[in-house]
């Protein structure tokens, strides 16, 4: 495929089914590390990576448990320890980003100005512990310029240049942006931003008329892989037999 052109996929796999392929990839070879999908589609992806090919992954209820594949508990993460793992490097997140940038700041605090924002959203929370201690990747359901922004309102998530900046890149590393139009790495100049593959069905062109910089595109982009048969079963079958992914990305 070239970068000028439109994939093609098979009818019977969903957008949505590929973004949770490429949310589940996030978490290849990682280990033994606490996966901390937020969101449906990145949920699905860290228990599909954990049935398959990452099965030392930790799951959490969310809440105090460590949970094994059918959610029975397995054991007791309580607050302190969930502490612990995140400054050790021991968790994966895979946040959402109400805004992110080319070199990966995040922002889920407020639009607008600081001293008279024009909307207040979550707050700063744990992003900047998470991204300056252990692997963080984004999800965004909805890629549009309003998200994949110049420069975000806010810094909530730290980004490669305010880390590098700072001098505490030791521990930070942001692996991949799954969105429903592609995926994205930080392999350009710079440690900005890349179109590392597209969903079938979504151009180079689409991509970047819903981004609000210019991204780093390196020669021909692949196609997001296709979930293998028995990923596509466990999918449909046992993760989300009601279909849930299909009301996050309705393409």
């Amino acid at each position: 495929m070239t970068t000028t052109g439109t994939t093609t996929a098979p009818r019977t796999v969903s957008r949505a089914e590929y973004c949770v392929i490429a949310c589940a990839e996030a978490w290849r070879d990682n280990g033994e590390v606490l996966a901390s999908p937020m969101g449906l589609i990145p949920s699905f992806g860290a228990r599909l990576a954990k049935r398959t090919f990452s099965p030392d992954l930790l799951l959490t209820d969310g809440e105090a448990m460590l949970v094994g594949l059918d959610g029975s508990a397995e054991g007791w993460l309580p607050y302190r320890r969930h502490l612990t793992m995140v400054t050790g490097g021991r968790r994966h997140v895979m946040m959402g980003a109400s805004q992110i940038d080319r070199f990966g700041n995040q922002n889920i605090s407020c639009i607008g100005d600081w001293e008279r924002p024009a909307r207040q959203l979550l707050g700063v929370r744990g992003a900047p512990v998470n991204t300056l201690n252990n692997p963080v990747s984004y999800w965004v359901p909805k890629h549009s310029t309003r998200v994949f922004v110049e420069r975000v309102d806010m810094v909530s998530g730290v980004g490669y240049d305010r880390a590098e900046a700072a001098g505490v890149t030791r521990f930070h590393r942001l692996p991949r942006v799954v969105s429903d139009l592609g995926v994205f790495d930080f392999g350009g100049p710079g440690h900005a931003m890349r179109l590392a593959s597209l969903h079938p069905g979504v151009t180079v062109e689409d991509v970047r008329a819903a981004t609000g910089f210019e991204l780093a595109i390196a020669g021909e982009v692949p196609c997001t892989r296709e979930p293998s048969a028995e990923e596509l079963r466990l999918i449909r079958e046992v993760i989300d037999p009601k279909g849930l992914r299909n009301r996050e990305v309705r393409v």
